[in-house]
């Protein structure tokens, strides 16, 4: 069966051909400019594709209920030129093929928890730390409701610095203390300049952390990924296994070594999105 995805992103469109399996046999990255003119290229790439189905893992928010009256469409977003663009409407019509859409962590979630670091348990939590932050729960079908998860907006409390947080709607949401743009501003410099045994790590693990933590308790996942650019800081990971295991306080049944493997980074690397629009497509 040959499928289509699209790992629709804030800079960049990444269009894949793949198969059943998530392997993907041809790609091409396009950059998000207007839903006019990247559209038009991404028609372009997959017509003659012959492709039988179209996955859509996008930037949100997106109206992923099929009885939502915009269905399909990218909502409220920060590039407004893309607010309400029905695109699976407009992908659907142009070629001609069953397409499904969702959050490209959603999507995330779903390839991890096929064919990543999650495939042998049955329910995974994802979650990116990176421009932003935002999370995808997979426990044998994606989880929805009003919306979809918007995990980066959880409120969280202050660290012991003080820092107040960035983000424009909540300011000390999980987004607004510890996203890649709230780290450059925490410390005054990008994360990739930051010393590893600066505080400000702690500071950044440990806010990370007492989000897992609230997600284990409120959703009680086998296993949490981590990915995003943030999280390129391999340093992070044993940073935050050691403050998440001391924040369960023996709650959860949870020795050291047991967090070091339940919460990991993603198994699929940078395909973790292309691959999960494959699957998306496998769910007409």
């Amino acid at each position: 069966m040959i499928l289509g995805g699209i790992e629709a992103g804030g800079t960049k469109f990444v269009c894949v051909v793949g198969t059943e399996k998530g392997e993907i046999l041809e790609r091409k990255k396009i950059p998000t400019t207007s839903p006019e003119e990247t559209l038009k290229e991404v028609i372009e790439f997959f017509k003659n594709k012959k492709i039988e189905s179209l996955g859509i893992a996008s930037f949100g928010p997106v109206a992923v209920d099929p009885a939502h009256p915009n269905y399909g469409s990218i909502l409220k977003t920060p590039k407004l030129a893309w607010a309400d663009t029905p695109i699976l409407h407009i992908l659907k019509e142009a070629l001609n093929c069953p397409v499904t859409i969702d959050t490209d962590v959603n999507a995330a979630a779903l390839a991890e928890a096929k064919k990543g670091n999650a495939w042998d348990v049955k329910s995974c939590l994802y979650l990116t730390i990176g421009t932003g932050v935002g999370g995808g729960f997979y426990n044998g079908q994606l989880l929805h409701g009003r919306l979809h998860p918007e995990m980066g907006h959880m409120l969280m409390p202050i660290g012991t610095d003080g820092f107040k947080g960035t983000c424009p709607f909540h300011g000390s949401c999980l987004e607004g203390l510890v996203s890649g743009p709230a780290i450059e501003v925490r410390a005054g410099k990008k994360a990739e300049l930051i010393a590893k045994d600066d505080p400000v790590w702690d500071q950044v693990a440990e806010t990370i952390a007492m989000g897992l933590v609230n997600y284990q308790m409120i959703l009680s996942p086998e296993r949490i990924i981590l990915g995003g650019g943030v999280m390129h800081q391999c340093h992070l990971y044993p940073r935050i296994h050691k403050a998440f295991y001391r924040l369960i306080n023996g709650y959860l049944p949870f020795t050291e070594d047991q967090v070091k493997h339940h919460i990991v980074s993603p198994g699929l690397g940078d395909d973790t999105g292309s691959v999960g629009a494959l699957m998306l497509a496998l769910e007409r």
